[in-house]
């Protein structure tokens, strides 16, 4: 998915400096961001307080919104470099186009993985005939500099592991757990994990002491380390964590982030990942004068265009602002 802000604001992230060692409990609210006619959004990451976990540097959570009589999500095909996307529903569907050619329609629970490498575009649609509600997630993963220029790829996997208690369903969307492991392509140590409790359920997730984690709030009551998180928002949760409590106090969602903190640091502008401001002039350029990101074929309307730089200097820093 694009970050359609008009007024694209830099984000400098990376580095271990500012990485919690130890376990915390760190509520992170979201901002109210607009995409297109009938989306709203609530974005997570990058946030005033923390911008990324592990390699997970672009959160947006969306819905459930009523779009029986609406478009839905309406993207315009647009840009990506140095990342992956990750599409996650709970409810309807989006229809991926993108310059490689690819043309699928991602399911609830199914994993739509995006590798720009060096240069991609797409495009994300609500099918003219879809489901009534619209309800899911939109991440970025950053690539590390071994990997940010590698052919770009995209991958549906519609079967994905799970692990299963009583009263939780895991399924593993990147990464590993409990030896059940996602077929989706990463590049560096990260974990995704949707996670649905029925009411009542007491349980505790096993973690990696060195990965940093963060778990965003889908949908009902649950505590999070004792923690109450709301839907909308995400509770950040530091490092040195070989196992994570969870109560749910009505049937919920929820989604685990986590990976090695992210040692590289990485100027992040509108939907380009780089690590010099020079990379991001160059990327703007390129797309504004069609070049280097590829056409997408199929879709019904102008492509985006980008928006103005901003005047202050694109430079890497930490991870907090």
């Amino acid at each position: 998915m694009s970050n359609l802000d008009r007024q694209a604001t830099l984000s400098v992230c990376g580095g271990r400096g500012f990485v919690v060692a130890e376990p915390v409990r760190e509520l992170l609210t979201p901002r109210h961001v607009r995409l297109g006619e009938s989306t709203e959004v609530r974005r997570l990451l990058p946030n005033l307080g923390r911008r990324m976990i592990g390699a997970w540097a672009f959160v947006d959570h969306y819905g459930p919104d009523d779009i029986a009589d609406e478009p839905g999500m309406q993207v315009p095909p647009h840009p990506h470099m140095g990342l992956q996307t990750v599409s996650w529903l709970h409810e309807g569907e989006v229809l991926h186009r993108d310059s490689l050619g690819s043309l699928r329609t991602v399911h609830p629970r199914e994993l739509g993985l995006m590798t720009s490498g060096r240069a991609i575009s797409h495009s994300e649609e609500s099918p003219k005939s879809h489901a009534r509600f619209l309800h899911g997630a939109q991440l970025w993963v950053a690539l590390p500099e071994a990997h940010r220029h590698v052919e770009p790829d995209f991958q549906h996997h519609a079967g994905l592991p799970t692990v299963t208690a009583p009263g939780l369903t895991a399924t593993v969307i990147l990464g590993e757990l409990d030896g059940a492991a996602s077929p989706g392509t990463t590049y560096t140590p990260i974990v995704g994990i949707d996670l649905a409790l029925a009411t009542g359920t007491e349980t505790r997730l096993p973690l990696d002491p060195d990965f940093e984690y963060a778990v965003l709030s889908m949908s009902g009551e649950a505590h999070v380390d004792g923690v109450p998180v709301l839907p909308g928002s995400m509770l950040y949760l530091g490092c040195g964590r070989g196992e994570l409590p969870l109560r749910a106090d009505s049937d919920a969602g929820l989604m685990l982030l986590g990976g090695e903190p992210f040692a590289e640091e990485i100027v992040m502008w509108w939907n380009f990942i780089g690590r010099t401001e020079e990379e991001i002039v160059q990327a703007r350029d390129d797309w504004e004068k069609s070049s280097r990101f590829g056409e997408v074929h199929g879709y019904h309307g102008a492509r985006l265009p980008a928006p103005q730089l901003p005047t202050t200097p694109l430079k890497p820093r930490g991870r907090v602002r």
